[in-house]
């Protein structure tokens, strides 16, 4: 017998014990005789290319590790593949892996350490999505604005966001100084900077830098809408309505400040009239032949409404 032979013969019956199934086990799963499993393991015959892959699924492991001296058997063909994909990192393997866990998690057959595995490949997958994301809005940011204004800026709100997703916030705000300075007369670079500071939590500054942006820039709206998101978050409501209404005023680009409103309104408790926001918004979406997010603006004028009735309903019996 040739020595590829009898290390696939060998790994056959090896698996097989780790796993702790009989022959007649294997068989059954297989849908063949105990004799032909035997006759495997004994290298008398070999089995066929349909066989190996429902062999490497049971045993857990890839078709290659029949062939290999003294491979690792593991406890499922899922933890085989985590193990490929922490080798690679590369994500057709990853959705591989996860399609394998999917299975075990649906069967709520998953040991702990297929948890720790689980969790493992998102942490992996998440750091290549973090570093994927970062290298093509820097790959945008290099390219400029002038190919396509609206796509680039908003891949700059993207990029700042992320960096304080990954606790760089302080990084963003230098970074977006350093823009809104080399280019004074552009209030897009100055909502930009707005920007870093709402998502590094710097709430006071947030509101000082837009209370200067407004001076120079009165007609941006955009300025408007995270100037009300900053009242929000300083509790200045009525001035984040006036913020809202006057980005209207000016123009936004999707109904953004009936938007904003209908959801500081939830947050305060006026389910009226933020059901009212939306409703508004369902009908304006539908018009402009936008169905499914008029869809989903009708289904939040729905809940809205039933919560007003809800409300409604406790304050009459109290």
């Amino acid at each position: 017998m040739d020595i590829e032979r009898t290390v696939l013969c060998e790994n056959l019956k090896k698996f097989r014990l780790a796993k702790n199934f009989t022959q007649e086990q294997v068989a059954d799963i297989l849908n063949v005789n105990t004799q032909t499993v035997s006759r495997w393991e004994c290298g008398t015959t070999l089995p066929d290319v349909l066989s190996l892959p429902v062999l490497a699924g049971i045993y857990g492991v890839t078709i290659d590790d029949f062939y290999k001296k003294n491979p690792e058997a593991y406890d499922n063909y899922a933890q085989r593949l985590a193990a490929v994909y922490e080798k690679t990192r590369n994500p057709d393997d990853f959705m591989n892996c996860l399609y394998e866990y999917k299975k075990l998690i649906k069967e709520g057959t998953l040991s702990i350490e297929d948890k720790w595995n689980y969790a493992a490949i998102h942490q992996w997958m998440l750091e290549y999505c973090q570093n994927e994301a970062m290298k093509w809005y820097d790959n945008i940011l290099n390219g400029g604005p002038d190919l396509d204004e609206h796509s680039f800026y908003r891949a700059c709100a993207c990029r700042i966001s992320l960096l304080s997703t990954l606790g760089k916030g302080e990084e963003a705000i230098l970074q977006q100084k350093a823009r809104a300075d080399a280019d004074p007369e552009n209030p897009q670079e100055m909502d930009l900077l707005l920007d870093a500071y709402i998502c590094a939590g710097k709430i006071q500054e947030a509101y000082d830098c837009f209370l200067r942006a407004i001076e120079k820039f009165p007609d941006a709206w955009t300025l408007y809408i995270n100037g009300g998101e900053v009242c929000e978050k300083l509790k200045k409501y009525e001035e984040a309505i006036w913020c809202y209404d006057k980005a209207g005023e000016i123009g936004t680009f999707f109904f953004d400040e009936l938007y904003s409103k209908a959801m500081l309104y939830e947050k305060t408790g006026d389910y009226g009239k933020a059901c009212e926001l939306y409703g508004e918004i369902a009908e304006k979406l539908r018009r402009k032949g936008f169905d499914v997010e008029a869809d989903m603006a009708q289904r939040s004028a729905e809940k809205d409404g039933f919560m007003a009735k809800e409300k409604e309903d406790h304050e009459s019996e109290e």
